[in-house]
């Protein structure tokens, strides 16, 4: 089997978040099981700048955007035995960011994702390798089972190729204003709420969603959350029309990268069997946050986009009786304006307790995972989550919200302590979740407690390796709803 990932970023070549880190792992253990499997995304400015080897082989194209043909070019790479394709546009990739700034997002957007999905399927025909599925990711992408459908269902390659689409974020749905109807030189029998129309603009998410073979969520809680109107984001109806063809599979964590018997990030490596190993990251991470090093203190911990999303409303709101219940807590991540100032002004207000980093910076996520004793993860909603699967490995307690895949991943059975892998709450209230730190710190000081709910929490196996086979029985559907087996 055959089958191209197409992402607007992909570990280690270019990340934001977790999506990067889905599409870099999904690939390699989908090679593990035999799957002739390969890459293609924009060649941001990051890549040259990593250092990572580009072959030319004088794969251009031009595609039309509205009435301009636009030109570009395929280049190739790899990672990991991975083949990757790359599409080269200075005018629209080589940037310092991938999406926005701190000020908000590229104006471009729209005509820069529509040449990116326009770009992939002449990708294929230029390099010959034709996909029997074609897997899609978020709204960057959603464009793409579309056009497969619209502009190349005369190439007869193409038209034997399956889609599938996964939604990672429905949160995220790549709105634009339908003046931008013509960058896609498609008829406006397009801009219709059974296509594209979302109350008046183009919905690049929606266009996946109705165009795809077969459709998925990364992870099962999520799946149905997103047929409410809780979690829909406007779309539910639409999603509750595709129910037959929706499913949710758990993503899965790269082992090779998050793993504290191996990680080239953290002060001392340790194991289930020699978890006192772990205090000595805690105390380096202290000093990396500029706290007073205190072994026997609490220290939670956050990586995360500072949205609201992910709970920092509540957080900010409770940081300061969290902080007097005796803890000390660290937070990186940027986002949001307002958050980076409220943040950086209560760090200031309680330099020994609380310690903010605005920064994108993975060696210090890996520390930080190392370090801490709990993981704050309280979000409004969450598709997946990777943090809280790191957290587990690296035997740092999830402190949890029950929805998505935080519900799919974490076990809290307080009837049943010997069985749990974290805390969790679901009112989305402050004092839901400082009802649930309080119950987190009470089992902190239960040392030898909290010690086999450490161990129990590494020997969670959350590897790439089952969700790659799921998502090969999902390639299968999609092939048999396209028509070819």
């Amino acid at each position: 089997m055959r089958v191209l990932l197409a992402s607007s970023e992909v570990y280690p070549f270019a990340k934001t978040g977790g999506l990067a880190d889905v599409a870099g792992a999904l690939p390699k253990a989908l090679k593990r099981i035999g799957v002739d499997v390969r890459v293609i995304l924009p060649k941001y400015k990051g890549v040259e700048e990593k250092g990572f080897p580009v072959t030319y082989n004088n794969y251009t194209f031009a595609c039309p955007i509205a009435q301009r043909s636009v030109s570009g070019e395929v280049v190739e790479s790899e990672y990991d035995g991975i083949p990757a394709y790359l599409i080269e546009k200075d005018e629209y990739f080589y940037r310092d960011n991938l999406y926005s700034t701190q000020d908000g997002d590229y104006l471009d957007n729209a005509e820069r994702f529509i040449f990116f999905s326009k770009s992939i399927l002449e990708a294929v025909k230029l390099t010959g390798w034709y996909p029997d599925v074609l897997h899609c990711n978020d709204w960057q992408t959603g464009l793409v089972p579309l056009f497969l459908r619209a502009l190349f269902k005369d190439d007869p390659r193409l038209a034997r190729t399956a889609t599938l689409f996964t939604l990672h974020n429905l949160g995220y749905q790549g709105l634009f204003w339908h003046y931008d109807m013509h960058l896609l030189n498609l008829g406006w029998e397009y801009f219709t709420p059974e296509c594209l129309e979302f109350y008046g603009k183009i919905n690049f998410l929606k266009a996946g969603i109705v165009s795809s073979d077969i459709i998925n969520t990364v992870s099962k809680k999520y799946s149905e959350e997103i047929q409410t109107s809780e979690f829909g984001s406007g779309l539910e109806g639409v999603l509750q029309g595709r129910r037959a063809d929706l499913y949710g599979i758990v993503n899965g964590v790269d082992y090779d990268e998050w793993n504290p018997g191996a990680d080239p990030y953290i002060t001392t490596h340790y194991t289930p069997e020699t978890l006192l190993l772990k205090a000595s990251n805690k105390a380096e991470l202290q000093k990396a946050f500029g706290l007073p090093i205190k072994p026997d203190l609490p220290l939670a911990a956050s990586i995360s986009r500072l949205a609201d999303q992910k709970g920092f409303d509540l957080i900010a709101s409770a940081l300061e009786e969290m902080l007097s219940l005796g803890m000390q807590y660290v937070l990186l991540g940027t986002g949001e304006r307002a958050y980076h100032e409220l943040f950086t002004a209560l760090s200031q207000k309680h330099p020994k307790s609380f310690a903010v980093k605005i920064a994108y910076d993975n060696a210090l996520a890996h520390l930080i995972e190392a370090g801490a004793d709990m993981f704050l993860m309280p979000s409004r909603y969450e598709p997946c989550g990777l943090n809280q699967i790191y957290s587990l490995k690296y035997g740092t307690v999830p402190v949890v919200r029950g929805v998505g895949g935080l519900e799919d991943t974490i076990r809290d059975e307080p009837e049943s302590a010997d069985n749990a892998t974290g805390f969790k709450f679901y009112e989305y209230t402050a004092e839901a979740m400082l009802d649930t730190v309080k119950r987190a710190l009470s089992a902190y000081h239960d040392k030898d407690a909290w010690q086999n709910l450490l161990k129990r929490c590494m020997r969670e196996d959350f590897s790439w390796d089952r969700s790659a086979t799921e998502y090969v029985a999902l390639y299968k559907k999609a092939l048999e709803k396209h028509g070819f087996r």
